[in-house]
């Protein structure tokens, strides 16, 4: 099959790399152009110019963004995807989205004859790198069949949520646990130093027992305790899917206090922390509120 990949950030970039890695024919896009022509130079990918340029003679059409609302600008115009798309086609959409865009993105492309899956990735840049990603995948099982040999160059872990919109449904949820996580281990731990305990100590404890998570096992040791907080997941991102996942609770009536002040919480971190931090950074704002390092 014929691919074209839209979005090349942190993660794209790694997942069309396995991609052109598997031999398939790849064209390549992203708004800066020199990230999709130093991506092309080095792995023989078609440096496209256009969305529509990139979606010509493709078979599939996979797109990789911030948003949803990212996503949908890219229809529309002479230079637009709906400009390049063949009947026939399927667009993948990796975006940790919102169901309601994607359902109506679906429901356009399908004027054209277009296929639409929702498919939002988990696992982060190492992930996308070995090809081990979890895919949660909304939209017709056919449809999913048949770009499973796609998928399965960067995911490992490829599941049907449901229909158009259950993808990032389950993304949305996804992250909001790990916000909350990342929240309540950075109250608990700095409530700990606070009494005396090493957090070190604390979290060999925890790790041990019943309060364990991947945050706990992992993101704390490696990138809190150690000062490191490396830079691979946007904390406005995480802030982006809490809300999501806040929002869709609201509109099923479905009492989520705990969620909602999660999203609220991230926003005021996202403030105070600025647009390039890293998720796990929000663990500073509490330390200021605390008056203590995590260390």
């Amino acid at each position: 099959m014929n691919i074209a990949f839209l979005g090349l950030g942190a993660i794209g970039r790694p997942m069309a790399a396995r991609i052109a890695a598997a031999g398939m024919p790849l064209a390549v896009w992203n708004r800066t152009a020199e990230r999709a022509a130093s991506f092309a130079r080095e792995t023989g990918a078609r440096h496209a110019h256009t969305p529509a340029d990139a979606a010509r003679g493709a078979d599939v059409v996979i797109t990789c963004l911030s948003t949803s609302h990212d996503v949908a600008s890219l229809l529309d115009g002479p230079d637009g995807l709906m400009a390049g798309l063949r009947k026939g086609a399927t667009l993948i959409d990796c975006t940790s989205g919102d169901p309601a865009t994607s359902r109506r993105i679906a429901a356009r492309l399908a004027e054209q004859g277009v296929g639409f899956i929702d498919a939002p990735v988990s696992g982060g840049t190492t992930g996308a790198e070995k090809g081990t990603l979890t895919v949660m995948v909304g939209g017709d099982a056919a449809t999913l069949d048949r770009v499973r040999p796609v998928l399965q160059a960067f995911g490992q872990k490829i599941v049907h949520c449901g229909d158009v919109g259950a993808g990032d449904a389950v993304k949305a949820v996804n992250n909001a646990f790990l916000a909350i996580h990342v929240l309540a281990t950075a109250e608990g731990l700095a409530a700990l130093v606070k009494a005396g305990v090493d957090p070190a100590l604390a979290l060999d404890v925890i790790n041990s027992s019943s309060g364990r998570s991947n945050t706990s096992m992992n993101l704390f040791p490696e990138r809190v305790l150690s000062r490191a907080f490396p830079r691979t997941f946007r904390l406005a991102l995480l802030e982006k899917d809490i809300g999501i996942a806040a929002d869709m609770a609201r509109d099923n009536r479905v009492p989520a206090p705990i969620l909602q002040l999660a999203a609220d919480l991230f926003r005021v971190a996202r403030g105070e922390l600025g647009e390039t931090a890293d998720h796990v950074e929000a663990v500073k704002m509490i330390e200021q509120w605390a008056g203590v390092e995590i260390a």
